[in-house]
């Protein structure tokens, strides 16, 4: 019998989250849930779910879920586990995960000690981009990795940036760093793979380059973030930017041999190795190299294109598939419960470093 699977939380979001489960055949989507009950209903009539509420704890008494995906504000992700958990849910956590990193380890100490699977909605992590970068730095294409870049773009005139700033009670606005916390995830966990340390050295600036117009507390949220960390063998730059043109999403990897860049946008991975011919001749044929692998990358997007595989969600049903995966065969989770860790200690210190920087200019 398929999975039992309820979402919580009907905003934009959520749609992602039926779509792609219910592509899967292990998953059967029983029911959702809003406090709003008109949001919960109409995204149940979307997708032909046969059931709705606008109670969690009833759904979780009548619904004998196995799974739950939490799709709310993240002020809500902890209570909301915790009690999914309590009646023997698995559960799926959209990111933000937590408001901070105390709250994040009560979650997973939780799922540990109920033997219950739990993992976080790092979707980019498992896009084809990141999954070609990963397969090509383990095939040691460019020798030992030495350095990573990690660029998120994000552009507040879109519809979400103007819901937020609309609004000066938008739940973005009370976590503890606001739209920078809401977004950085994306930013930062493509740095989990290469710094392996625990607690790596991390210096952060931000600042707010949108003109002050709003006089509350909207106008004290930093757009521009940029982050220096030093691992133990691997340092790393990360770059969030509301207002460099285009928006950029991609990360790069500096080896000993070669360099890899992945772009999130295009989708291309494409390599570039030292030159070995002198002079201007050397500097023609790395243009021709790098034109090369330019194309090579646009055909194998192309096969995607063909096979059905280069939609905008494609690492969101991997990574939903590889969790049920996990339930079924009772594995690890995708993503490592240390990673979820690491980074959530990552996200407090920055946020903490910001806090100071703002309090004492």
């Amino acid at each position: 019998m398929p999975f039992r699977v309820a979402i919580v939380g009907c905003g934009q979001i959520a749609d992602g989250h039926v779509e792609q489960l219910q592509k899967l055949d292990a998953v059967e989507v029983v029911a959702v849930c809003d406090r709003e009950s008109l949001m919960a209903e109409q995204l149940a009539r979307r997708y032909r779910v046969p059931a709705f509420y606008d109670d969690f704890e009833a759904m979780l008494a009548k619904e004998r879920l196995d799974a739950v995906h939490i799709t709310t504000p993240p002020q809500s992700h902890r209570a909301l586990a915790s009690l999914a958990m309590e009646r023997g849910c698995h559960v799926y956590v959209e990111k933000p995960f937590a408001p901070t990193g105390a709250e994040t380890r009560a979650i997973v100490e939780q799922a540990e000690r109920l033997g219950r699977k739990l993992t976080i909605g790092y979707t980019y992590a498992l896009d084809p981009p990141a999954l070609d970068l990963l397969a090509a730095v383990e095939r040691g294409l460019i020798g030992d990795p030495l350095h990573v870049e990690s660029h998120y773009g994000y552009d507040l005139s879109g519809s979400y940036g103007t819901a937020i700033f609309g609004n000066a009670r938008h739940w973005v606005h009370d976590l503890p760093g606001g739209l920078i916390q809401n977004n950085v995830d994306h930013l930062l966990n493509k740095l989990l793979p290469f710094i392996a340390d625990e607690r790596p050295a991390i210096h952060a600036m931000g600042w707010v380059a949108r003109p002050q117009r709003f006089g509350d507390r909207r106008d004290r949220a930093h757009d521009e973030l940029r982050v220096m960390m030093r691992g133990e063998k691997v340092s790393a730059y990360a770059t969030f930017s509301a207002h460099l043109r285009p928006a950029h999403h991609s990360v790069r990897v500096f080896g000993s041999q070669g360099t890899i860049h992945a772009d999130f946008v295009s989708r291309l991975v494409t390599l570039q190795r030292p030159g070995s011919l002198p002079s201007a001749i050397g500097r023609l044929a790395l243009g021709v190299s790098q034109t090369l692998e330019v194309m090579r990358a646009t055909g194998r997007n192309a096969l995607r294109f063909a096979r059905a595989e280069f939609q905008f969600f494609a690492g969101m049903e991997r990574l939903m598939a590889l969790f049920y995966e996990s339930i079924a065969r009772d594995t690890p989770p995708p993503i490592p419960h240390r990673d979820i860790l690491r980074l959530a200690a990552w996200i407090d210190e920055i946020v903490a470093q910001l806090d100071a920087a703002r309090d004492n200019p």
